[in-house]
């Protein structure tokens, strides 16, 4: 299971943020990420990365929040933005709801196919609606960050509970 909190840092994290459109949403992510990202041309490639992925399939996940994601050609880990946006920007989302949370992922080429299968466990996440209702009424990054712990370890909780079962029930059912 991954957290949010292995793929996200605090620095990454931005709330209350005036955004005018899904462009200059992307040129921001960029922006929060370039210092991280060690090749030449990098801000201007994410950014060409994020829009050319988001060609060939929408981002919005539905209820107001996205996924945007790309390929990077080099690093060690996936980089990844978490924005909140102080007014909801149009997105052209499959529900045609405008978006105002934003996890956008960055992933190095030679990590994608690790990472391809835990994009929808991301995304099903992400679009709790307890979870999105929370992060929304956040004031701060702080409390956005701590939200993201929050969720993250009572994950690790339900998963810690559910192997206990599993072992329990293989344990009754092997004797």
């Amino acid at each position: 299971m991954i957290k949010f909190t292995e793929l996200l840092k605090p620095e990454h994290i931005r709330q209350g943020l005036i955004c005018t459109s899904k462009k200059r949403l992307f040129e921001i992510i960029t922006q929060v990420i370039a210092e991280q990202v060690q090749f030449e041309n990098a801000e201007q490639f994410c950014f060409e990365c994020l829009l050319s992925r988001e060609k060939i399939g929408n981002s919005g996940l539905g209820n107001g929040i996205a996924m945007p994601k790309a390929r990077i050609p080099e690093g060690k880990q996936p980089l990844a933005v978490f924005i909140h946006l102080d007014s909801p920007i149009e997105y052209e989302s499959a529900d045609h709801r405008e978006v105002d949370l934003i996890l956008a992922l960055l992933i190095p080429e030679k990590m994608c196919e690790q990472y391809i299968s835990v994009l929808p466990e991301i995304a099903e996440k992400l679009s709790d609606k307890t979870l999105c209702k929370r992060l929304r009424s956040a004031q701060s990054v702080d409390e956005i960050w701590h939200i993201f712990e929050n969720i993250d370890q009572l994950n690790s909780q339900q998963d810690e509970h559910q192997d206990n079962d599993e072992a329990v029930e293989y344990n009754t059912t092997s004797v």
